[in-house]
């Protein structure tokens, strides 16, 4: 704790706990520019033969994203914007790694956004290298994961059932959405839209201008089908708000547009709908 601090980027919180959730590793240029040259020269995992590897942007192994340009890591889940280093706050960091607290005893963190498939012994060598934990223990290390998924655009209706046989339905992650929340979600509006239909009651689309009803949208037809691959929510998927000015000075305006647009009619669906517990 001599050289990494406590801080949430722009000390985001409202208790003190939420302004330190996360440990900071500081790293200088020529610290940065090091890491960088081992992360690009460790033995990585290979794929079996067959298996090919399309990335999701989102979720990419960080020698990925250092391929990519020796700068990426720094505008990424590297960049050392929003902190400032408690033990020397004039010097601004190149490049900071950031830990997040991973149990209620404080015993285990998480490296944020390091994704990867290099081999253990090099994630060790390599993660050694970072300010601060030169001296720590692997709980476990990292991986890729394979995120299985159907093509929904040609295969589902807007109720997440199989166009073929309606009888099926599916739901959560498979139906090609990114995300803990999201396939949740996923799983939450088809089993709402099951319950109707078992009860003989039968509900509208989710509306498009909400999060859930965006989502379904986009996987079961808005998305291109040659080109379909797995999706966060995020506000492109929004329809938009008419009248909004653009820009990054109208951003929080529009935002807000869309977030007050969507609970009106998100409210509207769940009253309409006869399965909602009072």
């Amino acid at each position: 704790m001599d050289v990494v601090w406590a801080q949430s980027r722009y000390d985001k919180g409202e208790t003190e706990a939420e302004q330190k959730a996360y440990l900071n590793c500081p790293m200088t240029k020529d610290q940065y520019e090091a890491f960088i040259d081992a992360l690009l020269a460790a033995d990585k995992t290979e794929f079996h033969e067959g298996e090919t590897a399309g990335y999701f942007d989102g979720c990419l192994p960080i020698e990925v994203m250092a391929e990519r340009g020796r700068e990426t890591l720094r505008f990424g889940p590297m960049k050392p914007i929003g902190l400032t280093n408690a033990h020397d706050p004039e010097n601004k960091p190149y490049a900071v790694v950031q830990l997040r607290r991973d149990n209620a005893l404080g015993t285990l963190f998480n490296i944020v956004g390091f994704q990867t498939k290099m081999k253990y012994g090099a994630q060790t060598e390599v993660f050694k290298m970072i300010p601060g934990l030169e001296n720590a223990s692997f709980a476990r290390l990292g991986g890729i994961h394979r995120n299985t998924f159907m093509n929904s655009p040609t295969l589902l209706d807007h109720e997440m059932r199989l166009r073929q046989r309606p009888n099926i339905r599916f739901a959560g992650q498979v139906t090609g959405v990114e995300g803990y929340v999201e396939s949740a979600a996923m799983g939450l509006l088809a089993a709402r839209f099951a319950i109707a239909e078992l009860t003989g009651e039968t509900l509208p689309p989710a509306p498009q201008t909400t999060a859930m009803g965006a989502l379904v949208t986009h996987i079961t037809g808005g998305a291109e089908a040659k080109t379909f691959q797995p999706m966060n929510v995020n506000f492109g998927l929004f329809p938009p708000v008419e009248g909004l000015k653009g820009g990054r000075r109208g951003r929080k305006d529009r935002y807000q547009a869309y977030t007050d647009r969507a609970k009106e009619d998100w409210r509207n669906w769940l009253a309409a709908s006869s399965v909602v517990p009072a």
